[in-house]
């Protein structure tokens, strides 16, 4: 049966006998579920390099902006996400967000098909990328119920750790797929330097775009089906007591996926320019993000019947301290994996595959570098050492407790931000910015294990400092916010590419670090903490 009446896995008994065996079975779904929705999410920081490559008729702005949507979307979504396990359980969730996906990817498919396809397409396509970006919320949320407090660290690091390789994983395989015709469709013609893992591609090759989208398909059906067949809902009164039928669960779900998505898209719509279709009113990204959230939350707590009462049940979160300061913390970690993540490909692109000259007295960056390095074949590189690492963060966490590493660990990243911004700044004022490319790599891949170490010591707080009731919601809602990584981060770094100053966006995430460095000495490690070093 899918459904479980009794879980109890803080008794030793009981896990040995039939827990462990159901909880593994669950976060071994889990993992790959969630690895799809990572790349859906995020993979247009990898199709937005092939579209320069092959002319597409955008501007580095405008492609910029679909990371950006796709990032405030799946942050927002995650919000609604948060809450889904106790109204609908795991296995309902897990099983109908994972089917979701399938819409951006097939979408995706037919749109790359064509370059005269408008950038309104590729901008709904973006917002829909973004139900990957929230299942983080519900998958996290979901494991944390079926594992004891003592494995909570290692266990949500694998989910979440290996559920990120979905970054790496689609960094290197839509280059790959790209290379040849497999689903067929009509090619296009390279019209500056590409690449894949394994070397550069020369212009005037052969591209097949469209694969980037349909490749998701092949994984996606059959986990859909291993879901539905091999997880489970926990019908406990801490997880889910009151257990819809699967309709009613998809329809709750649905319901409060489009709240979040009505959100987002004010938020954009406040923000963006009026010839990428937004209001003109040209609203800081600083107001509009808290005005998401707030209209999100607002919005969700006037939904009827049980679902009200049970939201407002799990919004008692918001009124513990540690919610708010966890949700600081871990914006710090999983925010910068996840933004640079995204900017990752494109930032290289755009630093180093251009020469930065004075022509006519005036400094141009639109000289295309004939020995610059193929983003396709680094930008991989950084979330493949922050996602494998994060389980190790995790077990760390698990023997010499979570705060301890956290703070290493920020130190770490205050110190790699202000130096790959010194290799930014040199790179983006030289006609030979590659010979800055090596030192920039290098620091950018200590950041991106920083916060690989840092999302796995932050797990284990969470799971210390509360109750298990609480527990899985503020894992929900701390992700949530700390998805905003991916709106904010590209959309910084575009805009002070824009200004030619790309080194003051990671001046200004270091300053961030050091704030976070403040707040986690004191709340967890500082002498007379309510909670030191949980």
């Amino acid at each position: 049966m899918s459904d479980i009446n009794k879980w109890d896995v803080e008794d030793d008994q009981f896990w040995e006998s039939e827990g462990k065996r159901v909880a593994n079975r669950n976060l071994w779904i889990s993992i790959p579920s969630l690895l799809c929705g990572f790349a859906v999410w995020l993979y247009w920081g990898i199709i937005t390099v092939q579209m320069l490559n092959l002319g597409f008729p955008f501007a580095k702005s405008e492609l910029f902006t679909l990371m950006a949507i796709a990032g405030l979307t799946g942050a927002t979504l995650r919000i609604p996400s948060s809450f889904f396990i106790r109204l609908c359980g795991g296995r309902n969730t897990i099983v109908f967000t994972t089917a979701l996906l399938i819409l951006p990817a097939l979408g995706t498919g037919f749109a790359l098909q064509s370059q005269d396809t408008p950038l309104w397409v590729f901008q709904v396509l973006a917002l829909l990328s973004g139900f990957g970006g929230g299942n983080f919320a519900s998958s996290m949320s979901n494991i944390s119920f079926f594992f004891p407090k003592r494995q909570q660290g290692l266990a949500l690091g694998l989910n979440a750790g290996l559920g990120n390789f979905g970054v790496t994983t689609m960094q290197i395989l839509i280059p790959l797929v790209m290379t040849f015709g497999m689903f067929g469709g009509d090619p296009m013609v390279l019209e500056n330097t590409s690449g894949t893992l394994i070397g550069k591609i020369p212009a005037g090759s052969e591209t097949y775009i469209h694969n980037a989208g349909w490749v998701w398909l092949l994984i996606l059906v059959p986990l859909v089906l291993i879901g539905w067949f091999g997880m489970n809902n926990i019908k406990e009164e801490h997880v889910t007591p009151n257990l819809p039928n699967p309709v009613g669960s998809f329809s709750i779900i649905s319901g409060m996926l489009l709240i979040g998505f009505g959100a987002a898209i004010f938020g954009l719509w406040l923000m963006l320019p009026e010839k990428v279709g937004g209001s003109g009113f040209g609203i800081s990204k600083w107001i509009v993000l808290p005005i998401v959230i707030a209209l999100t939350v607002f919005l969700l707590k006037l939904l009827p019947g049980q679902v009200k009462t049970n939201l407002q049940r799990q919004y008692k979160i918001f009124g513990n301290t540690h919610t708010w300061v966890m949700s600081v913390i871990y914006t710090m970690t999983f925010g910068s994996f996840i933004g640079f993540a995204a900017a990752f490909g494109l930032s290289i692109k755009v630093i180093f595959g251009y020469q930065h000259v004075m022509v006519d007295g005036v400094m141009t960056h639109d000289i295309a570098n004939a020995n610059g390095p193929s983003a396709l074949m680094f930008a991989w590189m950084g979330p493949f050492i922050g996602a494998l690492i994060r389980p190790v963060g995790g077990w760390i966490s698990d023997k010499v407790g979570g705060a301890k590493v956290t703070q290493i660990c920020a130190v770490v990243m205050v110190l790699s931000a202000i130096g790959v911004a010194y290799f930014m700044k040199a790179a983006y004022a030289s006609a030979t910015p590659e010979e800055f490319f090596l030192p920039f790599l290098l620091l950018f891949l200590v950041l991106f294990a920083a916060t690989g170490i840092g999302n796995g010591s932050t797990f284990r707080t969470i799971s210390m400092v509360f109750n298990k009731e609480q527990a899985g919601p503020v894992l929900g809602w701390t992700s949530a916010v700390a998805a905003y990584g991916a709106f904010i981060i590209p959309k910084v770094l575009g805009e002070q590419i824009k200004l030619t100053t790309p080194e003051n966006a990671l001046y200004g995430f270091a300053v961030f670090y050091a704030v976070c460095i403040l707040i986690n000495w004191w709340f967890y490690l500082r002498k007379n903490a309510e909670f030191h070093n949980p």
